[in-house]
């Protein structure tokens, strides 16, 4: 293994903690490990802040490692106190199953179908019985050490339950499974993993030989510029599953990234080489107003995530939508993707009036208004300007008559849903 890959993850500032880094990178260089980061199935899909460690496995896998995802359908049934202020609600064996599964899917497509593997650790920790878990592990944790670890410090004064209090075993007790079945020599985390993480490492060295390779390595906290965490929206979450966050929106939160921010994400979140990511970050300085470095960022992750043919298709709307394209150029398939990002109506499979479609699109209150619209030139339906207030609309005209596109002055968009 020629390439440093340590020195890459520093060039991309995405190490925050390494428990020995010289071992680690000898390591790496001499051979093909398996390493691993995990996530709990809380809910049915990722959303961004989610991919943070799964990009560093993704970089190992470019370079010849070997990935294992842990979907914690296990750990995923007591809840991880890290980072939060109080106890997660626990939720039914069944939602659990199901998150898993959805969770599984979309790793599959951001790892490809070779090359990685994922696991369920409750295929060994739903076997071990609260005996078992007492005698063979509980007597290799320290009480006080176990209450000094930052994620557990920080809950003692809220209160924390015995039940997330033992996760930090639960997890340490992945690393040794996946140490022994899948070669598994690395476990990647967030900062705020660090401490579940040395934990695991501390538990080979005790079950298997004080010179174990077992390694851990934290990611730091992603902040933007202005000092808030990355990820969060006014909307909320940005999601991976398409139904929560559609390609566009997904692609247009890329594309609002501020400048200031552009540096650290091409290279947090995308596999530019460094000289690509200096030219972008070089033209931005020159050309802000043309957000080039941010348009190759959307480009970038948004097929990452969703493939190509998504990303392109939100390009098409944002094109649209806060371009010059022509709407008439769309094809069906696109102009459903259009009316999943604007206000849509429904209208019945025959001929309606001009006036009437502008008030049922919502753009007007009434014919006067509608008509006043129309003849000022303000209302495009299919991408073509009317001033004809009698005109007469008919949906087979376009879009295999399923849809028809109505436009108010520069930025009022609906779509009528053929009934």
């Amino acid at each position: 293994m020629a390439v440093d890959i340590l020195n890459e993850l520093a060039w991309r500032d995405a190490i925050n903690q390494v428990t020995d880094e010289d071992g680690l990178r000898e390591l790496t260089q001499k051979e093909s490990i398996g390493l691993y980061a995990g996530i709990d199935p809380t809910g049915d899909s990722m959303h961004i802040g989610h991919l943070i460690p799964f990009m560093i496995l993704k970089r190992f896998q470019l370079v010849g490692h070997k990935p294992v995802i842990v979907v914690g359908g296990g750990t995923g049934s007591i809840g991880d106190p890290s980072g939060k202020k109080s106890e997660r609600k626990l939720l039914s064996q069944e939602d659990v199953a199901a998150n898993v599964e959805k969770i599984r899917a979309q790793m599959a497509k951001l790892f490809g179908e070779n090359g990685f593997t994922i696991v369920n650790n409750n295929e060994w920790l739903g076997q071990m019985s609260l005996l078992g878990m007492l005698r063979d592990y509980g007597k290799l944790f320290s009480i006080n050490s176990m209450l000094a670890k930052d994620v557990v410090a920080s809950r003692l004064e809220a209160g924390i339950s015995f039940t997330e209090f033992t996760y930090q075993i639960l997890q340490a007790i992945d690393f040794y499974e996946l140490y022994q079945r899948e070669h598994v020599r690395l476990q990647i985390g967030g900062s705020d993993q660090w401490g579940n993480i040395t934990n695991g490492v501390d538990l080979i060295h005790k079950l298997v030989a004080n010179d174990a390779p077992a390694f851990g390595l934290t990611v730091p906290l992603l902040l933007k510029s202005d000092g808030t965490k990355f990820g969060k929206t006014e909307g909320g979450a940005v999601w991976l599953d398409p139904e929560k966050t559609t390609p566009f929106e997904f692609y247009q939160f890329w594309l609002n990234t501020a400048d200031a921010d552009v540096e650290k994400m091409l290279k947090f979140f995308t596999f530019l080489t460094q000289d690509e990511v200096a030219n972008l970050v070089a033209d931005l300085a020159k050309n802000a107003s043309e957000r080039y470095a941010q348009r190759r960022l959307a480009q970038e992750v948004t097929t990452f995530v969703h493939g190509e043919e998504a990303m392109h298709t939100a390009e098409v709307m944002t094109n649209v939508l806060f371009g010059n394209a022509d709407v008439a150029t769309l094809t069906t398939d696109q102009v459903a993707v259009l009316a999943g990002n604007v206000p849509t109506f429904a209208v019945d499979n025959t001929e309606i009036g001009l006036l009437d479609l502008v008030v049922a699109a919502g753009f007007e209150k009434s014919k006067t208004a509608a008509r006043r619209s129309v003849k000022d030139g303000a209302v495009r339906v299919n991408g073509v300007q009317i001033k004809d207030e009698d005109a007469v609309i008919n949906p087979a005209d376009k879009y295999d008559g399923k849809y028809i596109i109505v436009k108010r002055g520069k930025k009022k968009w609906a779509v009528a849903v053929i009934k």
